[in-house]
């Protein structure tokens, strides 16, 4: 929530649109101590899941509430493209949306429409929930929210790779993120985007994307592999989890100390 003379403005957004490098990742497992863990790191956003995460909108609220100390720019990936869960969303407080599963131009642009005020869109005006201050402040975030709030689609499908070159020029739309799991899965290979035939659909969205003034995502399995990815023109990188990133760790101590100590 912003401090109550504080004009709303969202620092990753603009970083993102002068194509500068971003680390971020997600939050999945609807936990507050874990939100102000990452935040306290440093990271630039963290993006929390409400697609496949367990959180409703009071976990987020806590979620942005255990956030809201350190810097970091608070994201959601919705839980589908509907309008009125992107409305509450963002009238929690949310600076920007990754909208999941968008095929074509039309559903990228009623995404984008979502995350509007009227007339540029069709989001419900309120100066009362928490992104508006509960009415202390309203107007630092209602006059500059339509400008601030920023709005990604997950390339998902094979429609969506199919559909790319209209979905990159939809009006305020800011950034394309690649689902690399769900793309395989959905072209038969699953769980395998290593696939040629994978490969291929990726690097045709990327070379869309990047001629054009939009931002590229996508997740990344350590810093390691974010480091190629920023070297082939991503700017907005997962990478890390409070839910895998965690579970690999928990692995390998174990594994360690069994090595070290088999026979105890």
């Amino acid at each position: 929530m912003l401090q109550l003379n504080e004009v709303f403005d969202n620092k990753v957004k603009w970083m993102l649109k002068d194509k500068k490098k971003t680390i971020g990742a997600w939050l999945q497992i609807g936990s507050p101590f874990t939100s102000e863990i990452f935040a306290k790191a440093g990271f630039d956003w963290l993006m929390i899941d409400m697609e496949h995460g367990p959180g409703d909108i009071m976990t987020l609220i806590s979620q942005l509430q255990a956030m809201s100390k350190y810097g970091t720019v608070p994201l959601v990936r919705a839980p589908w493209n509907d309008f009125v869960a992107i409305k509450k969303i963002l009238d929690a407080g949310v600076y920007g949306i990754l909208v999941p599963y968008v095929n074509n131009k039309k559903e990228a642009e009623a995404a984008v429409a979502a995350c509007r005020y009227p007339t540029m869109g069709v989001r419900g005006v309120a100066p009362s929930p928490r992104a508006g201050g509960f009415g202390m402040n309203s107007a630092n975030y209602l006059e500059n929210a339509n400008n601030e709030i920023m709005v990604m689609v997950a390339i998902e499908t094979p429609e969506a790779v199919e559909n790319i070159e209209e979905i990159v020029q939809v009006e305020n739309l800011d950034g394309i993120f690649i689902g690399p799991m769900d793309l395989a899965t959905s072209m038969g290979s699953f769980c395998n985007p290593n696939s040629q035939e994978v490969k291929e659909a990726i690097s045709k969205v990327e070379k869309a994307v990047l001629k054009t003034d939009k931002f590229l995502g996508t997740v990344a399995g350590n810093i390691e592999q974010a480091t190629v990815l920023y070297e082939k023109g991503y700017s907005f990188v997962v990478t890390m989890s409070d839910s895998t990133t965690l579970g690999k760790l928990a692995i390998n101590t174990v594994k360690q100390f069994r090595e070290q100590y088999s026979s105890r």
